[in-house]
């Protein structure tokens, strides 16, 4: 990136990449790596203290985290998998949206201010290790392992000429551009907009501490759109934690349906 010069009195450089690479809290363990951690115990806290006590009427808790549920099971699962086959991977899909949900939404909540998927190894750790996976494995169980990898490779009703150029591609795109393409959707995003209110915060700092007179009203202009790009920062991390859910899901899905 190009530096912005602002007047005589310095130089605003624009935060990038490097801004994401912090340095380890204690030994080799970094703040992503305690985010990780942590929200695994927020959600697992969640779940079990709303239902501690269920009720028939549930109370403002229960009913929240019967509303995540519900959402997860039947507006993504259901959905996507189909009626008949979706409930053995509720529990996943589940835990795939509200995982990627609180990793997502730590970018935007004060003093951790960081979402943990703006590392690509995370999203691509949980889809090459998780979703694809199970996403193969589920397939091969149902329709055997050489009646799923033909199904999957080699579409019906196609001219047989044609499967020696769709064959290759198809093989690309399920075994290895498909995991990548689910995890860099959701570091894309994460990364992007974190990067934006990086730079409109420190932007608008920059101009009210250093630029000159006539530019430093300009600076509450940069504070009011970090303001604005949270709002809409919050709307993107959670329609990611929902796209990578229901994407994943779908995956499963297109394993398990007759044909492709």
């Amino acid at each position: 990136m190009g530096r912005l010069v602002l007047a005589e009195e310095g130089t605003f450089v624009p935060p990038g990449a490097k801004d994401f690479d912090l340095p380890p809290i204690f030994g080799d363990v970094t703040k992503p790596m305690v985010l990780i951690v942590l929200s695994v115990i927020i959600i697992l806290a969640f779940f079990l203290l709303a239902s501690r006590k269920l009720s028939v009427v549930p109370g403002k808790f229960q009913f929240l985290a019967e509303s995540v549920y519900d959402f997860g099971r039947n507006n993504i699962a259901r959905e996507q998998i189909g009626s008949k086959e979706f409930k053995p991977y509720v529990p996943l899909i589940l835990g795939l949206f509200t995982f990627t949900l609180v990793n997502n939404i730590f970018g935007i909540i004060p003093i951790i201010q960081f979402p943990t998927f703006s590392h690509i190894g995370f999203p691509l750790a949980l889809a090459l290790l998780i979703v694809f996976p199970t996403y193969h494995i589920v397939g091969m169980r149902k329709f055997g392992v050489g009646k799923y990898l033909k199904k999957s490779v080699m579409p019906a009703g196609i001219p047989k000429p044609v499967y020696f150029l769709l064959t290759p591609i198809e093989i690309f795109l399920k075994f290895f551009m498909d995991p990548i393409t689910l995890a860099i959707r959701v570091f894309a995003a994460m990364f992007a907009g974190h990067l934006i209110l990086l730079v409109f915060t420190l932007g608008g700092e920059f101009l009210l501490i250093e630029a000159s007179a006539p530019l430093k009203p300009v600076s509450l202009v940069a504070f009011l759109m970090a303001i604005a790009m949270t709002f809409l920062e919050a709307l993107i991390q959670v329609l990611q934690a929902y796209i990578f859910a229901l994407l994943s899901a779908g995956y499963i899905g297109s394993a398990l349906a007759a044909e492709h």
